[in-house]
């Protein structure tokens, strides 16, 4: 983002355990003299409350420095061009060969989200998945969870094998890799071994794509018109990472 934004100020931070927390970001920029944050969450789906550690991080910012004011983006999925992405991880996972519309037709999805305890959430794992199938004709696009909720990725498979499914990609619904990632593999795959009619096949994330990119700089441009700024120089943008490598929870 910063090598194509030159101009606007940009840095990352992650709200969780680990190496480069939101608050060196907020720091360093707060001594280039940014006063105003337009934060951008790197999540798909809204945070329950008690484990929104953007909004607590950004609750804390706000009381470290009391001149600067912070506004937060909206989550960033699923947005058209992120579908668009994991239509292409799905290509990918099935060798990128040429196919014919049969082959799509004998393939079920599996999109598996990271889980939360807050209903509204999940339901945007579920929308998801219906925006995957429509137009796209995979035999069907059906949903697990990594954590937090069900169905987990056991109970996802046997709906797809109930349903007469022969060739199932396990799709992640995570913008990175990390220990819940992790995990989903690892179900899939003992899964898979315990059922050897159905072809199990792992996907891979979203990852930095440039449509990823776009998206982001979308959600920047959104807050930005809304505080009616537009991304002035004391104006920054930053990017909130619930830190999916910690696998906080």
């Amino acid at each position: 983002m910063a090598i194509r934004h030159p101009d606007l100020p940009v840095a990352g931070g992650l709200t969780g355990p680990g190496d480069h927390p939101l608050s060196d970001a907020v720091t360093r920029l707060v001594g280039e003299g940014v006063n105003r944050f337009a934060v951008v969450p790197m999540t798909l789906i809204p945070a329950a409350p008690p484990r929104d550690g953007v909004a607590a991080a950004l609750a804390q910012e706000a009381e470290r420095h009391a001149d600067a004011s912070f506004t937060s983006a909206r989550p960033l999925g699923p947005h058209p061009t992120l579908l668009s992405v994991l239509e292409r991880r799905l290509d990918e996972a099935l060798g990128n060969r040429p196919r014919l519309p049969s082959d799509r037709a004998e393939t079920t999805v599996l999109l598996v989200g990271d889980g939360s305890p807050l209903p509204a959430a999940n339901a945007e794992v579920h929308r998801a998945a219906r925006l995957m199938w429509e137009g796209r004709g995979f035999a069907g696009v059906e949903v697990a969870f990594a954590s937090l909720a069900a169905p987990d990725v056991a109970s996802g498979l046997d709906r797809c094998a109930r349903l007469g499914a022969r060739r199932v990609v396990v799709l992640p619904y995570f913008l990175f890799a990390g220990g819940a990632l992790e995990r989903v593999r690892q179900q899939a795959e003992g899964w898979g071994l315990a059922h050897p009619e159905v072809e199990v096949v792992p996907a891979d994330v979203i990852g930095p794509a440039k449509e990823l990119a776009d998206l982001v700089m979308d959600r920047y441009e959104e807050v930005a018109d809304t505080a009616g700024r537009g991304g002035c120089a004391d104006e920054a943008h930053a990017f909130a990472h619930p830190d999916a490598h910690a696998d906080v929870r």
